[in-house]
Protein backbone atom coordinates (compact mmCIF):
# COMPACT_ATOMS: atom_id res chain seq x y z
CA UNK A 1 0.00 0.00 0.00
CA UNK A 2 1.15 3.38 -0.67
CA UNK A 3 0.56 6.59 -0.06
CA UNK A 4 -2.06 7.35 -2.72
CA UNK A 5 -4.39 5.01 -0.36
CA UNK A 6 -4.74 7.73 1.67
CA UNK A 7 -7.87 10.60 0.70
CA UNK A 8 -5.48 13.62 1.60
CA UNK A 9 -8.55 16.05 0.21
CA UNK A 10 -11.87 14.32 1.70
CA UNK A 11 -12.51 12.73 4.74
CA UNK A 12 -8.92 12.26 6.91
CA UNK A 13 -10.79 8.89 8.37
CA UNK A 14 -10.40 7.21 5.46
CA UNK A 15 -7.47 5.76 4.80
CA UNK A 16 -5.08 6.60 7.89
CA UNK A 17 -6.85 5.18 10.34
CA UNK A 18 -5.89 1.61 8.54
CA UNK A 19 -1.87 2.98 9.07
CA UNK A 20 -2.12 4.15 12.82
CA UNK A 21 0.13 1.73 15.05
CA UNK A 22 -0.58 3.19 18.35
CA UNK A 23 -2.84 6.10 19.66
CA UNK A 24 -3.93 7.31 22.97
CA UNK A 25 -4.38 10.61 24.43
CA UNK A 26 -0.57 12.16 24.26
CA UNK A 27 0.99 10.54 21.57
CA UNK A 28 -0.54 8.67 17.95
CA UNK A 29 2.36 6.71 15.88
CA UNK A 30 1.74 6.16 12.10
CA UNK A 31 3.31 3.84 9.65
CA UNK A 32 4.39 6.24 7.37
CA UNK A 33 3.94 4.64 3.34
CA UNK A 34 6.89 5.29 0.82
CA UNK A 35 7.45 9.49 -0.81
CA UNK A 36 5.04 10.45 2.11
CA UNK A 37 6.78 13.81 4.05
CA UNK A 38 6.39 14.11 7.26
CA UNK A 39 6.47 18.43 7.63
CA UNK A 40 5.48 20.54 4.52
CA UNK A 41 8.12 21.29 1.98
CA UNK A 42 8.70 23.21 -1.12
CA UNK A 43 7.01 20.97 -2.80
CA UNK A 44 3.92 21.76 -1.73
CA UNK A 45 2.48 18.42 -0.92
CA UNK A 46 -0.02 17.71 2.03
CA UNK A 47 2.35 16.44 5.00
CA UNK A 48 1.48 13.59 6.95
CA UNK A 49 1.73 15.77 10.32
CA UNK A 50 -1.73 17.71 8.45
CA UNK A 51 -3.29 14.98 7.48
CA UNK A 52 -2.80 13.42 11.37
CA UNK A 53 -4.20 16.68 12.52
CA UNK A 54 -7.25 16.46 9.95
CA UNK A 55 -7.83 13.10 11.38
CA UNK A 56 -7.74 13.90 14.90
CA UNK A 57 -9.44 16.99 14.58
CA UNK A 58 -12.20 14.59 12.70
CA UNK A 59 -12.30 12.00 15.04
CA UNK A 60 -12.48 13.66 18.19
CA UNK A 61 -14.93 17.04 16.81
CA UNK A 62 -11.89 19.45 17.65
CA UNK A 63 -12.45 23.08 16.74
CA UNK A 64 -9.81 25.18 15.24
CA UNK A 65 -6.30 24.20 15.15
CA UNK A 66 -5.39 21.28 17.02
CA UNK A 67 -2.60 20.90 17.88
CA UNK A 68 0.08 18.13 17.14
CA UNK A 69 4.23 17.41 17.83
CA UNK A 70 6.69 16.15 15.57
CA UNK A 71 9.18 14.15 17.28
CA UNK A 72 11.32 12.76 14.80
CA UNK A 73 11.43 12.70 10.79
CA UNK A 74 12.03 10.14 8.24
CA UNK A 75 13.18 11.03 4.94
CA UNK A 76 10.32 11.14 2.08
CA UNK A 77 11.70 7.74 -0.13
CA UNK A 78 11.71 5.99 3.25
CA UNK A 79 8.48 4.11 4.62
CA UNK A 80 7.76 3.13 8.58
CA UNK A 81 7.14 4.17 12.03
CA UNK A 82 6.66 7.91 12.74
CA UNK A 83 5.97 9.25 16.55
CA UNK A 84 4.08 12.51 17.09
CA UNK A 85 3.09 14.24 19.88
CA UNK A 86 -0.82 15.52 20.78
CA UNK A 87 -0.02 17.63 23.59
CA UNK A 88 2.69 19.51 24.22
CA UNK A 89 3.88 17.99 27.87
CA UNK A 90 4.00 14.88 25.88
CA UNK A 91 6.24 16.79 23.06
CA UNK A 92 8.48 18.46 25.26
CA UNK A 93 9.38 15.15 27.33
CA UNK A 94 9.84 12.87 24.42
CA UNK A 95 12.24 15.41 22.95
CA UNK A 96 14.18 15.36 25.93
CA UNK A 97 14.08 11.47 25.42
CA UNK A 98 15.03 11.77 21.99
CA UNK A 99 18.32 14.34 22.88
CA UNK A 100 18.99 11.60 25.38
CA UNK A 101 19.00 8.80 22.84
CA UNK A 102 16.11 6.86 25.01
CA UNK A 103 13.92 6.60 21.86
CA UNK A 104 15.22 3.23 20.34
CA UNK A 105 14.39 2.98 16.24
CA UNK A 106 15.23 -0.21 14.09
CA UNK A 107 15.56 -0.26 10.47
CA UNK A 108 15.21 -2.64 7.97
CA UNK A 109 17.15 -2.00 4.49
CA UNK A 110 17.40 -3.91 1.42
CA UNK A 111 20.19 -4.01 -0.39
CA UNK A 112 22.00 -5.44 -3.26
CA UNK A 113 25.32 -6.24 -1.97
CA UNK A 114 25.84 -8.83 0.86
CA UNK A 115 27.29 -6.83 3.72
CA UNK A 116 31.64 -8.17 4.23
CA UNK A 117 30.37 -8.90 7.65
CA UNK A 118 27.19 -10.91 8.92
CA UNK A 119 26.92 -8.52 11.90
CA UNK A 120 28.86 -4.82 12.81
CA UNK A 121 29.04 -2.09 14.57
CA UNK A 122 29.68 0.57 12.26
CA UNK A 123 31.55 3.73 13.11
CA UNK A 124 31.96 7.12 10.39
CA UNK A 125 31.99 10.53 10.60
CA UNK A 126 29.66 12.37 8.31
CA UNK A 127 29.68 15.42 6.76
CA UNK A 128 26.39 17.28 5.02
CA UNK A 129 26.88 19.41 2.21
CA UNK A 130 23.46 21.28 2.12
CA UNK A 131 23.75 21.79 -1.37
CA UNK A 132 23.31 18.77 -2.25
CA UNK A 133 20.93 17.20 0.34
CA UNK A 134 23.65 14.48 0.91
CA UNK A 135 26.01 13.86 3.55
CA UNK A 136 29.62 11.53 3.16
CA UNK A 137 31.45 9.49 4.91
CA UNK A 138 34.96 11.30 5.72
CA UNK A 139 37.95 11.04 7.77
CA UNK A 140 38.14 11.68 11.10
CA UNK A 141 38.93 15.35 12.31
CA UNK A 142 37.33 16.61 9.06
CA UNK A 143 36.05 20.43 9.52
CA UNK A 144 31.91 20.27 10.45
CA UNK A 145 32.29 16.19 10.56
CA UNK A 146 30.43 14.52 12.91
CA UNK A 147 30.42 10.43 14.29
CA UNK A 148 27.47 8.12 13.77
CA UNK A 149 27.27 5.03 14.36
CA UNK A 150 24.59 2.11 13.83
CA UNK A 151 24.22 -1.62 14.38
CA UNK A 152 23.69 -3.74 11.76
CA UNK A 153 23.02 -7.72 11.25
CA UNK A 154 21.94 -9.74 8.05
CA UNK A 155 18.77 -11.23 8.30
CA UNK A 156 18.58 -13.09 5.06
CA UNK A 157 18.85 -13.16 1.22
CA UNK A 158 16.96 -13.77 -1.31
CA UNK A 159 18.12 -14.51 -4.74
CA UNK A 160 19.35 -11.12 -5.26
CA UNK A 161 19.43 -8.81 -2.87
CA UNK A 162 20.32 -8.93 0.80
CA UNK A 163 18.00 -7.96 4.15
CA UNK A 164 19.69 -5.76 7.37
CA UNK A 165 18.14 -5.02 10.51
CA UNK A 166 19.95 -2.13 11.59
CA UNK A 167 19.99 -0.44 15.61
CA UNK A 168 20.56 3.33 15.07
CA UNK A 169 23.17 4.56 17.81
CA UNK A 170 23.25 8.29 16.44
CA UNK A 171 20.79 10.47 14.27
CA UNK A 172 22.51 12.03 11.68
CA UNK A 173 21.40 13.43 8.01
CA UNK A 174 20.71 10.25 5.75
CA UNK A 175 22.92 8.19 8.66
CA UNK A 176 22.08 5.01 6.72
CA UNK A 177 22.16 5.55 3.92
CA UNK A 178 25.60 7.05 3.65
CA UNK A 179 26.77 5.04 6.24
CA UNK A 180 25.72 1.53 4.11
CA UNK A 181 26.88 2.97 0.75
CA UNK A 182 30.28 3.45 2.53
CA UNK A 183 30.47 -0.37 2.98
CA UNK A 184 29.53 -1.10 -0.81
CA UNK A 185 25.99 -1.38 0.26
CA UNK A 186 23.38 1.24 -1.35
CA UNK A 187 19.93 0.50 -0.79
CA UNK A 188 18.04 -0.95 -3.62
CA UNK A 189 16.86 2.17 -5.21
CA UNK A 190 18.70 5.04 -3.82
CA UNK A 191 20.20 6.40 -6.48
CA UNK A 192 21.82 9.44 -4.38
CA UNK A 193 23.86 7.18 -2.32
CA UNK A 194 24.75 4.95 -5.64
CA UNK A 195 22.74 2.58 -6.20
CA UNK A 196 22.20 2.08 -10.22
CA UNK A 197 18.30 2.20 -10.73
CA UNK A 198 15.71 3.75 -9.14
CA UNK A 199 12.53 2.62 -8.12
CA UNK A 200 8.86 3.48 -9.74
CA UNK A 201 7.85 6.52 -7.85
CA UNK A 202 11.38 7.21 -6.26
CA UNK A 203 11.19 5.56 -3.04
CA UNK A 204 13.95 3.90 -1.53
CA UNK A 205 13.75 -0.09 0.61
CA UNK A 206 15.06 0.97 3.83
CA UNK A 207 11.92 0.66 6.72
CA UNK A 208 11.49 2.09 9.98
CA UNK A 209 10.29 -1.48 11.90
CA UNK A 210 10.33 -0.41 15.19
CA UNK A 211 10.56 2.21 18.00
CA UNK A 212 10.89 1.43 21.18
CA UNK A 213 10.49 3.86 24.07
CA UNK A 214 8.63 4.68 27.64
CA UNK A 215 5.60 6.35 27.61
CA UNK A 216 6.33 10.27 28.55
CA UNK A 217 3.10 10.23 30.85
CA UNK A 218 1.77 6.62 31.53
CA UNK A 219 6.03 5.51 32.03
CA UNK A 220 4.12 2.27 30.34
CA UNK A 221 7.40 0.72 28.03
CA UNK A 222 5.77 0.92 24.41
CA UNK A 223 7.17 -1.38 21.36
CA UNK A 224 5.98 -0.41 17.85
CA UNK A 225 6.13 -2.59 14.70
CA UNK A 226 5.76 -1.18 11.72
CA UNK A 227 4.22 -3.40 8.82
CA UNK A 228 6.41 -3.19 5.64
CA UNK A 229 5.38 -2.16 2.20
CA UNK A 230 3.26 -4.77 0.32
CA UNK A 231 6.36 -5.13 -3.19
CA UNK A 232 7.59 -7.92 -4.26
CA UNK A 233 11.09 -7.43 -2.69
CA UNK A 234 9.84 -6.89 0.67
CA UNK A 235 7.53 -9.83 0.08
CA UNK A 236 10.05 -11.93 -1.07
CA UNK A 237 11.61 -12.31 2.98
CA UNK A 238 8.79 -12.49 4.58
CA UNK A 239 9.51 -16.18 5.26
CA UNK A 240 12.69 -14.70 6.23
CA UNK A 241 10.39 -12.23 9.16
CA UNK A 242 9.69 -13.47 12.86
Amino acid sequence: MNGNNIDFSGNALKGLDLHILYEDNHIIAINKQPSQIVQGDRTGDMPLSEIVKKYIGEKYSKPGDVFLGVVHRLDRPVSGAVLFAKTSKALTRLNEMLRKREIRKTYWAVVRNPPPKEEERLLHYLIRVEAKNKSFAVEEGTKNAQPAELHYRLIGNSKTYSLLEIDLITGRHHQIRAQLAAIGCPIKGDLKYGFPRSNPGGFIHLHARRIEFVHPVSKMNISLLAPHPDDPVWNSFTQLIP
